[in-house]
């Protein structure tokens, strides 16, 4: 993107009231969108955190600039009250019936004074064309992701799509009030971050970084994932020391302040989907801890899949790549296990993380050779590190992204450049040490995927942090 547009869009983000919020002790971390536990085409779910629980909270709203502003129902709190942290509350409170695909000014107030506004974007209708942003490994807090969030700002989104790793290095809460609000859910537009949050919903699978610490007792504010988003509970839930969801190691105080903190979110809250416009949207935990060679899961996804019988599209979400040629992580194929079910329930592209570069794979399918060979270490011996997972795949070449733009296939987007320290930046130039499933591979700078979603067409292009155009292109139906 040019500096010239670039600077244009900010001066009418300024002028259009999106960085109007108010600072003030109010707020531990300032109101951001979420699709919410149950998502629509007229809903969103509006969250703050404050230390105050005493304050008579309302939400205001109204669409457009000269409608009336509509009260919304009175914020349910929920108590956040975990070691080492002060208590505070997440607030949260569902704007209905909003104007499908347009914009709708809020307001927040506390006792009866207001103390924040901005704008929003209502989620789109299934007739209506929108663009999303999607960047994984983003909570580093590093200029490179300062500068990607205001780039993604820029780009003027209607949702932005994280592919895991939200905040660095352990999911805390802690590391979210220092990595993650202050970067995206900014107070203006500066070299410190962006006021996406507040604008768009942000919607994420859980990754390493955000799932792994489950010792409560060593680190109590860990999972934060589960306290600080609202999306929804469709998915497969699963007992603790099963195939879905490891174990928690917490005495009973522990324990229970991060149940009350997590609600219902935990741990069903791993897997979900919904609907988004014309695009139905999976998203998966694929952290080293899951068996994906778990039938039950498996037919989860299967099953989601197939529902979605009205979407024109169908882009699943999750952290690890399955098709990856970086040398970092490679070993970890453990998510190639679901390549025929994805195939099956004919989906078009799948988004993840984890390796922090941009790769693109041709259209392609795969077939795994049983189901590999899991990987175990660590000083015991026993913890999971992934699974080398052989197979034949089968490479459609004639697509080109141009004149040819009917896949064969399922497309692979690692968008991992999100901020943390790049991997394999030798690599780039060297395409000899690619996997022959690999077309595209850029690791010498950062970068984010911006789609624009039009009817049966999605045009991606992948910009650096500089707003340079790194690599585009279409699919068609």
């Amino acid at each position: 993107m040019a500096r010239k547009t670039y600077i244009l869009l900010l001066v009418l983000f300024m002028l259009s009231g999106v960085l109007t919020a108010q600072t003030n002790s109010s707020f531990i971390a300032p109101p951001y969108l979420q699709i919410g536990y149950r998502p629509s085409a007229t809903t969103l779910e509006l969250l703050w955190h404050s230390a105050d629980s005493s304050a008579g909270w309302e939400v205001e709203y109204r669409a457009g600039e000269a409608g009336s502003w509509k009260k919304a129902a009175r914020p349910e709190a929920t108590r956040v009250a975990v070691a080492n942290i002060h208590v505070h509350f997440v607030y949260r409170v569902l704007l209905s019936e909003l104007p499908s695909g347009n914009s709708f000014n809020y307001r927040v107030l506390k006792n009866r004074k207001i103390v924040f506004t901005a704008k929003g974007k209502a989620p789109k209708a299934v007739e209506q064309p929108y663009r999303f942003v999607a960047f994984g490994d983003i909570g580093a807090g590093t200029p490179s992701a300062r500068k990607l969030a205001g780039q993604a700002l820029a780009a003027n989104p209607d949702l932005a799509v994280v592919p895991g790793d939200i905040v660095y290095e352990r999911g805390l809460i802690s590391e979210y009030r220092t990595k993650f609000w202050p970067v995206y859910n900014a107070d203006s537009i500066s070299n410190e971050g962006a006021p996406l949050m507040r604008s768009i919903p942000f919607v994420a699978a859980i990754g390493n970084h955000d799932g792994d610490t489950r010792d409560l007792d060593g680190y109590p504010d860990a999972l934060a994932y589960y306290s600080f988003w609202d999306q929804p509970l469709n998915g497969l839930a699963g007992k603790e020391g099963g195939p879905v969801v490891p174990l928690l190691k917490a005495n009973p105080e522990n324990r229970h302040a991060f149940e009350t903190a997590a609600g219902k979110a935990y741990p069903v809250m791993g897997n979900f989907s919904f609907n988004y416009g014309n695009t139905h949207w999976t998203f998966v935990d694929s952290d080293t801890y899951v068996d994906w060679t778990d039938s039950t899961l498996l037919k989860w996804v299967a099953d989601d899949l197939r529902s979605a019988t009205d979407a024109t599209w169908k882009i699943v979400v999750f952290h690890h790549p399955g098709f990856s040629s970086a040398r970092d992580h490679f070993e970890q194929q453990q998510m190639r296990l679901l390549s025929p079910v994805l195939e099956a329930g004919n989906v078009d592209v799948v988004l993840n993380g984890h390796v922090h570069n941009y790769q693109r794979s041709f259209p392609m399918t795969f077939r795994p050779d049983k189901k590999g060979t899991l990987l175990v270490g660590g000083k015991d011996n026993k913890t999971i590190r992934g699974r080398v997972v052989p197979g034949k795949w089968k490479l459609d070449k004639d697509f080109d992204g141009s004149a040819q733009t009917r896949p064969k296939g399922v497309i692979y987007l690692v968008t991992g450049a999100g901020g943390q320290e790049l991997y394999n930046e030798d690599q780039q130039d060297d395409p000899d040490s690619w996997q022959k499933f690999t077309y595209k591979f850029i690791s010498t700078i950062h970068s984010f995927t911006v789609a624009d979603v039009v009817g049966n067409k999605i045009i991606f292009r992948q910009l650096s942090e500089d707003g340079k155009e790194l690599d585009t292109f279409t699919i068609t139906k």
